[in-house]
Formats: C-alpha cells, structure tokens, sequence
C-alpha cells in the first residue's frame, strides 16, 4: 500500500466491508481501524452503518464500476471482510463482476466453521486471524496473526486513580468494576458473588457493573441484587445500567481492577481497554485474554467457571494496593508496546501489501 493518502476515487485503494446494522464488536473494531488506516491510504467502506464521515461510504455498485480495472500502477484494490456475508460480497463482486480484488478475511471466531464457510474461507486470497486461539479454530492455518489494538490515547490511566475514582461518585477510595452487557454469560454473576465474599474485607473499595441490562436479563440482575442486599453491600456493588460510550473511558481511567469472566469470546477488547487505562485485569481462559495477560505481571487469568479461584485471586490482588497499581503500570506498558491501535492498522496495510 502506498504510504500517503490519495484524493481521487480512481486511487481508492482499500475496500472494507460494513454488512451489519447493528453495532457490534466487529463494527467497532472496523471503524477504529480504518480511522487509523485512512492516515496512509485512500479507502472506502461498502455500508453506511455507524459512519461519522458519509464521505468515507461507497455503494456495492460504486464498487463494481471502480474495480473491474486495476490502480493506475497495475495492482489491485484490496477488499477486507470481517463476516461471512462480507466474504459473500467479495466473491460475488470479483466471479460474478469481475472486479480485479484481493479478498481479505479476519477471523475472530472460536468455534468451528461449517463446510460452507470453510469452501468461502477457502477462496479468499489471505486469512487473518486475531489471536493464535482463532486461528486454531479455522481449517487451515491462517496466512498472517494480527491481534486487536485498542485506543491507547482514548483509555488513559488516571494520574490519581483514587482521586478520579472519588469524583465518578460512586462511593469508597478504591474502584474494581466489570464492563459490558450485564448477562451470566459475561460472568457478571461470578463478579458480584466474589464482591460479597471479599469486598467486606475492604471497607474502602467500591464495585460496579456497566452495561446494559435487557429485559430478558433482569430477572438474573434481580436475583444478584438481593443477594446483595441480603450481604448488606447495596452501596458498594453498583449497578450503573447502560452507560453513553463518552462516560466509559473516565470510568476505566479510574478503576484500579477490572475483571472479564465471560465463559467465551471472540477477542474480547475489554481486557486491553483496561489494562490501557491502567487497571490491573483479572479474566477467564477466554478470548485472546491468556495471550494478552501475563500472570502476576499485569494481571491473572482463571478458569471459565472457577468461582473460587476468581474469589481468591481478587482477595489476593485487593490485599496489596502497590502491586495491584504496578500491575496497572505494566499492563499499560504491554497495551503500547503489543496491543495499539496504530499498531494493528499498520501491520494489516503491510500485510496487504505483500498481497501484490
């Protein structure tokens, strides 16, 4: 890929695929990437969902008129797919109408594909898979690993975590939270009954839960909520309910512990979010975590479901303040060096370019 960005539709070299309505994990990572990647090259996004910038959007037919002839130097655009009905497009765009791309596809899957996506799979020029673990889920092994990066300059660690954590309002001097949608599937459940264990130990220590709760999930937070009641803790396990996107990095700059127990993932960004922001992290065996996390360094990784060890390691993490703060420290130092932003869409745009 050429390294200035061009003006012209003519130069339009990178195509990404933007196929689904709803604002997902895939849709976010998109978008945060192509902010980076529009920095080097001249790219386009085939759908308008979520777009800030209309300017960046470009038709499936606009798409068939500029690719059924190469660049003005003889190479071919490079289409990039993050679904199944993404990769459908570029194969209709490239068999069907004939347009001279290079089919990309990165898999954050952790489950195995059917027969059907596997032949798709198999006719694209490259895979990408985001974590070794995704990669072993896929027929064959993937052309090139490129992990997820995260918004270092968006979740900054506090410069006084107590003092930030004290201003959210919350109640107590310390902070620990988990994040994102409030169902037993994310672990919430195992959080808040570590919380009632522990938390009685540590007078001066607040948790809370940030996300949406769904109708079809509250009676589950009811039942985590009279529990809690009945533990005497209702002003130090707070539900905060779905939260505007502006009000979340405050909260991770400020939380000195975050834990994700989600029994599955496909890369789960919330453990580099947070270790970003500074927090040491606690998480499951999910996700891309056990290759993100290093034990004892940043933060500890247990068993999906091992509510005991999730209990003793946040009692163990809670009981030393200044290696719960110098885990925060390497963690943010890991996020800079291994998981940025800048760092993903580099690596992808040089990647492509070996595509060539």
């Amino acid at each position: 890929m050429s390294l200035s960005k061009q003006s012209s539709n003519q130069d339009i070299e990178l195509i990404l695929g933007n196929s689904n309505s709803n604002f997902s994990g895939v849709t976010s990572t998109m978008l945060q990437v192509s902010a980076e990647q529009r920095k080097w090259v001249n790219l386009r996004i085939m759908g308008r969902h979520h777009l800030t910038d209309p300017s960046l959007y470009i038709g499936f037919w606009d798409v068939v008129k500029l690719c059924q002839r190469p660049l003005a130097n003889g190479k071919w655009r490079v289409f990039h797919a993050r679904r199944v009905d993404e990769m459908i497009q570029g194969l209709l765009l490239r068999y069907v109408f004939r347009c001279k791309l290079k089919l990309v596809f990165s898999s954050a899957a952790q489950r195995k594909r059917s027969g059907s996506t596997v032949w798709i799979t198999r006719k694209m020029d490259a895979v990408v898979a985001v974590s070794q673990r995704s990669a072993g889920f896929l027929a064959d092994p993937p052309d090139k690993v490129i992990p997820h990066g995260v918004q270092s300059n968006t979740y900054v660690p506090a410069e006084d975590k107590h003092a930030a954590w004290q201003a959210l309002g919350y109640g107590g001097r310390i902070g620990i939270g988990i994040l994102g949608r409030v169902r037993k599937q994310k672990g919430v459940h195992h959080f808040v009954h570590a919380c009632i264990k522990v938390l009685p130990k540590y007078p001066d220590v607040t948790a809370v839960v940030v996300g949406a709760i769904s109708s079809s999930h509250q009676g589950f937070v009811d039942e985590l909520k009279q529990a809690i009641d009945a533990a005497g803790l209702s002003e130090r396990i707070v539900f905060t309910g779905e939260l505007p996107f502006e009000r979340i990095p405050p909260i991770f700059s400020a939380l000195s512990l975050v834990a994700a127990l989600s029994d599955n993932e496909g890369f789960g960004l919330t453990v580099p979010e947070a270790m970003s922001a500074g927090a040491a992290v606690m998480a499951t065996d999910a996700g891309a975590w056990p290759e993100i996390i290093r034990p004892g360094v940043d933060g500890h990784v247990v068993a999906v479901n091992d509510r005991q060890a999730m209990i003793e390691k946040l009692d163990t993490m809670l009981s030393d303040q200044d290696a719960l703060s110098a885990m925060g420290k390497a963690g943010r130092e890991r996020v800079l060096a291994d998981y940025s932003i800048e760092r993903e869409a580099r690596q992808l745009l040089d990647f492509f370019a070996t595509l060539q």
